[in-house]
């Protein structure tokens, strides 16, 4: 446990970064599973439309520092290319 008060404030402010990166990671992942849902059921314009939402989202996250920029890009990627798929 920490015993300096500035070891104290760091874990505090370390838990509310936490709640904050776990709440973004979960909202990029609810926008993620919208697009594959749309995908798996064949609809073109639905899927379209939540990647037009979902890119964002992602990209968000990257520059926020939650997932790496790479791997946000890498994901919104293979979500374009499977919609093009999908409308193809």
């Amino acid at each position: 446990m920490a015993n300096t008060t500035s070891a104290k404030k760091a874990t505090r402010k370390i838990e509310r970064r936490t709640a904050v990166n776990r709440a973004r990671r979960s909202r990029m992942r609810t926008f993620v599973k919208k697009v594959e849902a749309a995908i798996r059921e064949g609809d073109a314009a639905g899927a379209a439309a939540a990647l037009q939402a979902a890119a964002p989202v992602l990209m968000r996250a990257a520059q926020k520092g939650v997932v790496h920029k790479n791997t946000a890009s890498r994901k919104v990627s293979r979500l374009t290319r499977a919609v093009k798929a999908l409308g193809a």
